[in-house]
C-alpha cells in the first residue's frame, strides 16, 4: 500500500474546524445512509460545500456516492472514488457536483491546482462541493461550509454528527433533513 503524502491522523477527528455540533444521527445500515443522502440531495444548492470527515472505512465515500446518485436522479450512475484523480465532477439539476478526495493531497495550497478553491469559494456559480478528508485544507475551510463527521460504531452502523458555524444556511437546511 502506498503511503499518503501527509501522515494519517492519529485520531478519528484530525484537525478540523472548531464549529460546534448541531445534531447527530445514527445510521444502522448502508440503506439508512442512502436514505440520508437522498434527503440531503433535496436541500443542497449551488454554492454549498459539504465537508465529509472520519477515519478510513467510516463511510465518507459511500455517503458521497449516494448523494451524487440522488442529485442526478440515477441510482445506477457510476461514481468512481476520486482517491487517485482527486476530483470528479457531475452535471446535476441543481448545479455541477464536485466530489473531491483530498487524502493524497500533499499540502493545502495544492487545492489551487485542482480548481477546487474556485468551486468552494463561490467563484463558480453552480458548484456544489463534497470534500472528503477536509483536514487537508486546514485551516482554510470554506466559509459557509458544513461538516458531517462520520464514525464507525459497529458492523454497518455509522454515527453522523453535523458541525457548522452559527447561522450557516447549509447547516440549517441539513439539520431539517438529518432525521427521517
Amino acid at each position: 500500500m502506498t503511503q499518503p503524502m501527509i501522515p494519517l491522523p492519529q485520531t478519528d477527528a484530525p484537525r478540523l474546524p472548531d464549529w460546534p455540533p448541531v445534531d447527530t444521527v445514527v445510521l444502522p445500515s448502508p440503506e439508512a445512509t442512502d436514505a440520508l443522502a437522498a434527503r440531503i440531495a433535496r436541500v443542497v444548492e449551488a454554492g454549498d460545500t459539504l465537508l465529509l470527515s472520519g477515519a478510513l472505512g467510516a463511510g465518507k465515500t459511500h455517503l458521497a456516492r449516494a448523494l451524487i446518485r440522488a442529485c442526478l436522479g440515477n441510482p445506477n450512475e457510476p461514481v468512481p472514488s476520486p482517491t487517485f484523480t482527486l476530483v470528479q465532477t457531475y452535471e446535476g439539476n441543481a448545479g455541477t457536483l464536485w466530489h473531491a478526495d483530498l487524502y493524497r493531497l500533499g499540502a493545502p495550497e495544492d487545492v489551487f491546482e485542482l480548481g477546487l478553491d474556485d468551486a468552494m469559494n463561490g467563484a463558480l456559480d453552480d458548484a456544489i462541493c463534497l470534500i472528503e478528508w477536509p483536514d487537508r485544507l486546514a485551516p482554510d475551510w470554506p466559509e459557509g461550509a458544513a461538516l458531517l463527521h462520520l464514525s464507525r460504531q459497529s458492523d454497518d452502523t455509522r454515527g453522523v454528527t453535523l458541525h457548522a458555524a452559527p447561522d450557516t444556511p447549509l447547516a440549517a437546511r441539513l439539520a431539517q433533513v438529518l432525521h427521517p
